[in-house]
C-alpha cells in the first residue's frame, strides 16, 4: 500500500508543477535539491543520508530490539543494563540537540528558500492571456483547501503534501491577484457609470429646481405676496465693497473683506472661466490682444430673470438676447478705454457689475488685467509693472480666494503668474487653481501624467486648496453658453484622464469649480466679517474723539447737507438784492457811468468844441459828436454800467451777510455761483435799443428851466474840471519831478529824464505866456525853437517830449480858464433866458454839462427801472439753476465744499455709519 501510495503520489505531482517551464537544478538550494531528488528515482544524491537524519522532515533512527533473557546475548543485555542510565541521558541530550538545531535552521533555510524562489518567479500577468478564461472561471468554483484535504487523505505522505500545499499556495496567489485586477477594473467602470447616472439625475432636479426658483421670484417680483422685496445679501455686500473702494485710507482702515480675484496669464483664459460662471459671454474678446484693460467687479446673484446692470447705470442688459450681449460688450470696452489714462496701457480704476440670473451662484468677483512678461509695440513702457502692482493690490488682502487660472495648452515652464501667487499666498490657504484648456493639452500632450502631476499640485511649487481642470469652449468667439458646457461634459466623459483616474470626478467641470468658489468664498465672508466689523467699529470711535476735539460745537453734517446750508444761504442772499432801494440804484448808477465817460466828454466833446472861435460853430460841434457818440458807444457803455454795478451790489450783500455768522467753508463755492451765474446772465437786447432813443432825446434837449438846474449844471462843471485839473497837476509833476522845497524836504531828487522835461516845461510856460490864446497844438517851426534853445542851454531834448510837455501844460492852462469862465457863468442865467443877446459872456459850455447831466440822470433812472423789474428777478432765476446744477454734479461739490471737517463728516455719516449697519445685517445673516 504504501509503495501505491507513494506512486500515487509521484504520478498527481510533479517535479515541475505550477511553474511553465523547466528549472535547472543547478540553480536550486541544496534543501531544495535534496526534496527534489527526494521524489525523483533517476537521481541519487550523497546527501540523501544526511538530509534524512538532519532535516526537519526526516524521523530519528529506531533503537535495536531488545534480546530476550536468557539468550547468548545475556552478558552484553547485563552490560548495557548496567550503564543503561548514561547511555538513556546521552540520547536524550543529543536528541535536544538536534532538535533545536534543526528547528532553527530548517525555519532559516525554508524562509530563505521562499524569498528565492519567489524573486524567481517571473511576473505572470503579461501571460494571462494564454490561460482560457474558463479556466478562471473554472477557479472561482473550485475550493482549493478542500482538494488539498482529499489529495492528503489521499497520499497521506507529508513531503509530497508540504510540496503540493506550497504550490497550492503560489497558484491561489496568483490567481486572486488576477481576479482583484478585474474586480477594480470593474468597480471602476461601475463607478464612473453611476456617477454619470447621478450627474444626469442631479442636472435635471437642478434644471426642475432653476425653474421653480424663477416662478417664485417672479411671483415675488409681481407683488404677488405684497411685501417689499429687500436687497440680497450678495448685492448689500457688494455695495459694501464699492463703499469701501472710495474709502480714505486714513486710520489705518483697510478693506479686508474677501472677494474671488481672478489672476492669470494673457490669453490664459481668466475671461472665459468667470464668463461659464455668471453663464453668460458678456466680455469684449479679441485673438491674442489686451482685452482686460482695467479691473471688473462682477457680483453674481440669483434673480428671475438673467440681467446685467452697471452700478451707475440704470438700464438693464437682458442677457438673453444676443442685441443686447453686444451692447454690453461695447459698453464695458467703452468704459475701460475712458478709464485709461493718455499714454497708459491699463488702468486701475474698476468698473462695477452685477449679473444676476436663475442658478447662479453668488459671490463677488474681480477680472483682473492678463499677466504678461514682454511689453509689445502699442504698449505703454510701464505696462508690466503697472499689471504687477494691480495684482498685487488686490491679492495682498488677507482674506481675498485668488483663482489662478493656467492654460494647459502651453508649457506649464512658460507660466507667470504662478509665481506671483506663490509671493502673495505661499501656503496656498486662499488660492484654488484652475488649468483651462484641457482638450488642447490632452492632444498636444505626449505623457497626460503630467497634467496629473499639475491637478495633484507635484508640478508647481505653488500651493492651492484646490485644483480643477475645466474646457471653456473650442476657441470660437461664437459659441454660446449651452455649447460649450455640453462640449466640456461629452470630453470628460469620454476623456482618459477621468476613465484612468488622473482627474477625479469633483475636479472637473466649470460647474464644479463655481460650486467649489462659492462655497469657499463664504466661508471666508464668515470667518472675516466680524473682524472687519470690529475694525470699523475702532475706526468710527476714532473719527469721533477727532470731531469732538475739534469741533465742539458744531452739528455733523456731510457735503450733501452743507451744500443744502449754503444753497439756502446764497438764495437769501439774492432776495435781499431786491431790497435795494431805488434811490441807492440811481445814485451808483449815475455816479459809475460818469466814471466810465468822464474822460470821453472831456477829451473828446468838450475839448474840441472849445477850440472853436463862436458859440456857433460850438454848439455844433457839440451837437455832431454827441450824436455819434450815442449811436455807437454810449448805450453799450450803459449796460456795462448797470450789469457791473448789479454784480458789485451782489457780491457786497454776499460779504456782508458773511460777516454775520456765515461759515467759512462756503467762500469757495458762492465763488463759483456768483461767477457762473453772471456768465450765464444775458442783459435783455431790446433794452439797449431803447436806451439808445432815451439817451438820443435828453442829449437834444438845450432848454434850462430855473436857475436850480443852472446852478446844478454850474457845480458839475467845476466839479469836473477841477478833477480833471487836479489829474493834470499830478501828470505833470510826475514828469518834472519835484520842486525844490520836496527836494529839501523829503531828501529826493529829479533823474536825468525829468530834469530835461523839466527844462522843457518852463520853455513851453513862456511860450504860452506870451500867447495866451494859443491853440491846442505846436507847430513845427515851434517846435524847432524849443529845441534850439533848449540846447543853447545845453539840454539835448526829443520833438516828442516837447509835444507831450505841451499836451499836458496846455491841458492845464485851459483847464484853468475854464474854471474861470464857470465862475463868470454863475450869474449868466438871466442872459442864458435872453439867449446872450447884448452880453459879451457866452455859457455854452455850461449848457453842455447841463445835457450830460441830465442824460446821466435819465440813464441811471432807465437802468434802475430795468435793474429792478427784470435784472434782478432773472438772477436769481440763473443762481436757482446754478445751484441746481451743483447740486447735481457731485464732482464740482467736492471741489466747491471742502476741508477736513467735511471729510471727517463725511466718514462717520455716509461711509462708516452705513457700513457698520451693513456688516451688522450680513453677519445677522450669516
Amino acid at each position: 500500500i504504501w509503495r501505491l501510495d507513494s506512486m500515487a503520489c509521484r504520478n498527481l505531482v510533479s517535479p515541475n508543477m505550477g511553474v511553465r517551464f523547466r528549472m535547472p537544478l543547478q540553480k536550486l538550494h541544496p534543501l531544495s535539491r535534496a526534496i527534489h531528488h527526494r521524489y525523483n528515482a533517476s537521481v541519487t544524491t550523497p546527501h540523501r543520508s544526511a538530509a534524512r537524519h538532519f532535516t526537519s522532515m526526516s524521523r530519528l533512527p529506531m533503537q535495536p530490539p531488545k534480546p530476550p533473557p536468557g539468550g547468548h546475548g545475556g552478558w552484553r543485555y547485563q552490560q548495557h543494563r548496567n550503564f543503561w542510565m548514561l547511555r538513556l541521558a546521552s540520547r536524550l541530550l543529543k536528541l535536544r540537540y538536534i532538535v533545536l538545531g534543526s528547528a532553527v535552521g530548517g525555519g532559516y533555510t525554508a524562509k530563505k528558500t521562499y524569498e528565492e524562489w519567489k524573486d524567481m518567479l517571473p511576473d505572470m500577468d503579461e501571460y494571462n492571456w494564454v490561460i482560457p478564461d474558463f479556466f478562471w472561471e473554472m477557479s472561482k468554483q473550485i475550493d482549493l483547501g478542500e482538494i488539498c484535504f482529499w489529495i492528503k487523505w489521499v497520499l497521506g505522505d507529508s513531503r509530497c503534501v508540504v510540496r503540493l500545499e506550497h504550490l497550492v499556495a503560489l497558484l491561489s496567489t496568483h490567481l486572486s491577484m488576477s481576479s482583484d485586477k478585474e474586480k477594480v477594473d470593474q468597480l471602476q467602470e461601475e463607478l464612473l457609470r453611476t456617477q454619470v447616472k447621478y450627474q444626469r439625475m442631479l442636472e435635471r432636479l437642478e434644471r426642475e429646481n432653476k425653474d421653480l426658483r424663477k416662478v417664485v421670484l417672479q411671483k415675488d417680483e409681481k407683488g404677488i405676496h405684497q411685501r417689499k422685496v429687500k436687497k440680497s445679501l450678495i448685492d448689500m455686500y457688494s455695495e459694501v465693497l464699492d463703499i469701501l473702494s472710495d474709502f480714505d485710507s486714513n486710520y489705518n482702515t483697510q478693506d479686508h473683506l474677501p472677494r474671488v480675484v481672478v489672476v492669470g496669464d494673457q490669453s490664459a483664459g481668466k475671461t472665459s472661466v468667470l464668463e461659464m460662471i455668471a453663464q453668460a459671454r458678456i466680455f469684449p474678446r479679441g485673438s491674442g490682444e489686451m482685452m482686460t484693460r482695467s479691473p471688473v467687479k462682477v457680483t453674481l446673484s440669483e434673480g428671475p430673470h438673467h440681467v446685467a446692470m452697471f452700478k451707475d447705470s440704470s438700464r438693464e442688459f437682458d442677457l438673453g438676447k444676443e442685441e443686447d450681449l453686444a451692447a454690453l460688450r461695447h459698453e464695458i470696452e467703452l468704459r475701460m478705454r475712458k478709464s485709461v489714462k493718455e499714454g497708459q496701457t491699463v488702468s486701475p480704476e474698476t468698473i462695477s457689475l452685477s449679473v444676476k440670473g436663475p442658478g447662479i451662484q453668488r459671490m463677488v468677483l474681480v477680472d483682473l488685467p492678463g499677466v504678461i512678461s514682454t511689453v509689445t509695440a502699442g504698449m505703454a513702457a510701464d505696462t508690466k509693472e503697472t499689471i504687477f502692482s494691480i495684482s498685487k493690490n488686490y491679492m495682498q488682502n488677507p482674506n481675498a480666494i485668488i483663482l489662478c487660472i493656467q492654460d494647459g495648452s502651453v508649457d506649464a515652464e512658460r507660466s507667470i503668474v504662478t509665481d506671483l501667487v506663490s509671493q502673495m499666498d505661499p501656503q496656498g490657504k486662499r488660492t484654488i487653481f484652475v488649468l483651462t484648456k484641457v482638450d488642447l493639452a490632452e492632444k498636444n500632450l505626449a505623457s497626460p501624467n503630467r497634467i496629473q502631476q499639475i491637478v495633484e499640485g507635484k508640478l508647481f511649487p505653488m500651493k492651492a486648496l484646490g485644483y480643477f481642470a475645466v474646457v471653456t469652449g473650442k476657441g470660437s468667439a461664437g459659441e454660446s453658453i449651452d455649447s460649450i458646457k455640453d462640449y466640456e461634459e461629452d470630453f470628460f466623459q469620454n476623456s482618459r484622464l477621468l476613465r484612468d483616474g488622473m482627474l477625479k470626478a469633483h475636479q472637473v467641470t466649470t460647474k464644479n469649480l463655481s460650486l467649489a468658489v462659492s462655497d469657499c468664498f463664504w466661508k471666508m465672508v464668515r470667518e472675516s466679517v466680524e473682524q472687519q466689523a470690529d475694525a470699523f467699529k475702532a475706526s468710527r470711535f476714532n473719527l469721533e474723539t477727532e470731531w469732538k476735539n475739534n469741533y465742539p460745537r458744531l452739528r455733523e453734517l456731510d457735503r450733501n447737507e452743507l451744500f443744502e446750508k449754503a444753497k439756502n444761504e446764497i438764495l437769501d442772499e439774492v432776495i435781499s438784492l431786491s431790497q435795494v432801494t431805488p434811490k441807492h440804484w440811481l445814485a451808483i448808477l449815475e455816479k459809475k457811468l460818469w466814471e466810465r465817460v468822464s474822460i470821453h466828454v472831456i477829451e473828446n466833446i468838450y475839448l474840441p468844441a472849445a477850440q472853436t472861435m463862436n458859440s456857433g460853430t460850438f454848439n455844433t460841434t457839440v451837437d455832431i459828436k454827441l450824436k455819434q457818440w450815442t449811436d455807437k458807444q454810449l448805450p453799450h457803455k450803459a449796460l456795462e454800467v448797470a450789469w457791473e454795478t448789479l454784480q458789485e451790489e451782489f457780491a457786497r450783500f454776499m460779504a456782508e451777510y458773511k460777516g454775520k455768522d456765515q461759515d467759512d467753508i462756503f467762500d469757495k463755492l458762492k465763488e463759483a455761483v456768483k461767477d457762473e451765474s453772471i456768465k450765464r446772465h444775458k442783459w435783455n437786447e431790446t433794452a439797449m435799443d431803447s436806451l439808445r432813443v432815451i439817451q438820443h432825446n435828453t442829449l437834444e434837449d438845450r432848454s434850462i428851466t430855473d436857475k436850480p438846474q443852472w446852478d446844478a449844471a454850474i457845480q458839475f462843471m467845476e466839479e469836473t474840471l477841477q478833477a480833471r485839473l487836479k489829474d493834470t497837476d499830478s501828470v505833470i509833476n510826475d514828469m518834472a519831478g519835484p520842486y525844490w522845497k520836496q527836494r529839501w524836504m523829503s531828501w529826493t531828487s529829479r533823474s536825468p529824464e525829468q530834469h530835461i522835461c523839466n527844462e522843457t516845461k518852463k520853455e513851453l510856460e513862456r511860450l504860452l505866456k506870451l500867447h495866451e490864446d494859443h491853440t491846442a497844438y505846436l507847430a513845427n517851426d515851434e517846435v524847432t525853437t524849443v529845441r534850439k534853445n533848449l540846447e543853447g542851454r545845453g539840454v539835448e531834448v526829443d520833438p516828442v517830449l516837447i509835444k507831450d510837455t505841451w499836451h499836458q501844460l496846455y491841458r492845464r492852462h485851459f483847464l484853468q480858464k475854464a474854471l474861470h469862465h464857470c465862475n463868470l457863468c454863475r450869474r449868466g442865467f438871466y442872459y442864458y433866458q435872453r439867449q446872450f443877446v447884448d452880453s459879451e459872456l457866452e455859457c455854452n459850455d455850461v449848457v453842455l454839462f447841463w445835457r450830460i447831466q441830465r442824460m446821466l440822470l435819465i440813464t441811471a433812472n432807465t437802468l434802475r427801472q430795468q435793474l429792478i423789474n427784470t435784472e434782478v428777478r432773472r438772477l436769481e432765476k440763473n443762481v436757482k439753476e446754478v445751484l441746481e446744477d451743483f447740486g447735481e454734479d457731485n464732482e464740482r461739490k467736492v471741489h466747491l465744499i471742502t476741508g477736513r471737517r467735511v471729510q471727517l463728516a463725511e466718514d462717520l455719516m455716509n461711509r462708516l455709519l452705513p457700513i457698520l449697519w451693513k456688516i451688522i445685517y450680513i453677519i445677522v445673516i450669516i
